[in-house]
């Protein structure tokens, strides 16, 4: 259990980390592509860069037929409609307050997994989701800050934020197929409708080696980084996952002042200080009670512990494997996450 929780945050965290270079990188070497086209690029770089290395590793397609339409949402609202508002958003803004802003994709995703899938929170929880909407807000509110926003870009980005909050808890519902597929479709997908809109539209692509640039930012910040954030959804629950994720907005705004010479002011300080507090209390938290599992069919990469102690005839496999397989019913206490075993009611 511990061990699958830890590669859960290990993934998240990672995740974050290629995400949040995504946002001055776009600043600062993309900033005469318009939005739309380079919110296409970057989903088609990665869809293809994924797609390949999907069809190398050989397996099957993973995500059940009654599942499509929930990846078709998420590509929707997460691949086409999203990155093109923050990028709308991001041309008026310094990167280090967009990147800040974006920590509020984690205050949506988890307020929509509460409300409409009923995963638990406690006051911990609520109170550092409070934290990092309070440094949002500071960002915007500091008088005469370089980083506070203008308010129309600054509602595209938590705009973005609220649509990527949709897609982060329609691909809960099948985050136990494989990441890698599920973030390859989304990139060809998104990837192809935006850039092919955008360009019917009167966009002109860039030259090729800023397309092959743009692809492969996307295809390490938007593909890698959504194979691994669907990881950690399976291991972790979409709250948690997201509150671990959080860190990518501080990544992204230290590369901002550091290499882009934004200043490091006040209202910046504030506003980092808030969402370090915020992220802290989720990434401290301990669930712990008594608590049942129902009996469930389904398939995922597993490894056997409590959990997932049921028999092969051929003998135990070593490590991870993939195939389906029963839950017993079970009852017992340990500190867990509301990942894809542990949605029970409170």
């Amino acid at each position: 259990m511990q061990s699958s929780r830890t590669r859960g945050i290990s993934a998240a965290l990672l995740a974050a980390l290629t995400f949040g270079l995504t946002v001055p990188m776009a600043k600062a070497w993309f900033s005469g592509v318009g939005p739309w086209l380079l919110a296409g690029l970057l989903y088609l770089g990665s869809g293809i860069g994924l797609s390949v290395w999907a069809v190398l590793r050989g397996r099957p397609w993973s995500v059940p037929r009654h599942d499509l339409p929930w990846l078709a949402g998420s590509v929707l609202a997460g691949g086409i409609v999203a990155p093109v508002l923050l990028l709308l958003g991001l041309r008026d803004v310094p990167a280090s307050t967009a990147s800040l802003l974006l920590t509020c994709e984690g205050l949506f995703t988890s307020l929509l997994a509460w409300i409409a899938f009923r995963e638990h929170y406690d006051r911990r929880i609520v109170l550092g989701f409070l934290a990092i909407a309070a440094g949002a807000v500071t960002l915007a509110v500091v008088p005469g800050s370089p980083q506070s926003a203008p308010l129309v870009p600054a509602v595209l980005i938590l705009a973005a934020c609220l649509v990527w909050g949709v897609d982060n808890n329609l691909t809960r519902v099948i985050a136990l197929a494989d990441p890698m597929q599920i973030a390859a479709a989304k990139g060809l997908v998104a990837g192809l409708t935006n850039t092919i809109l955008a360009v019917s539209l009167g966009a002109q692509l860039p030259t090729p080696a800023g397309s092959v640039l743009a692809g492969s930012v996307g295809f390490v910040g938007y593909g890698l980084s959504l194979a691994l954030f669907v990881y950690a959804l399976r291991e972790l629950g979409t709250s948690r996952t997201s509150a671990y994720f959080s860190v990518a907005p501080f990544v992204g705004a230290l590369v901002a002042v550091l290499f882009l010479g934004e200043p490091f002011t006040v209202g910046l300080m504030i506003a980092v200080a808030l969402m370090g507090w915020g992220v802290w209390l989720h990434v401290t938290e301990r669930h712990l009670h008594d608590h049942g599992h129902d009996s469930i069919e389904h398939e995922h990469a597993h490894e056997h512990d409590e959990h997932h102690d049921h028999q092969h005839g051929e003998g135990q496999p070593p490590g991870s494997h993939t195939h389906r397989h029963t839950h017993q019913p079970l009852r017992h206490q340990h500190p867990h996450f509301p990942d894809a075993h542990h949605r029970h009611d409170h």
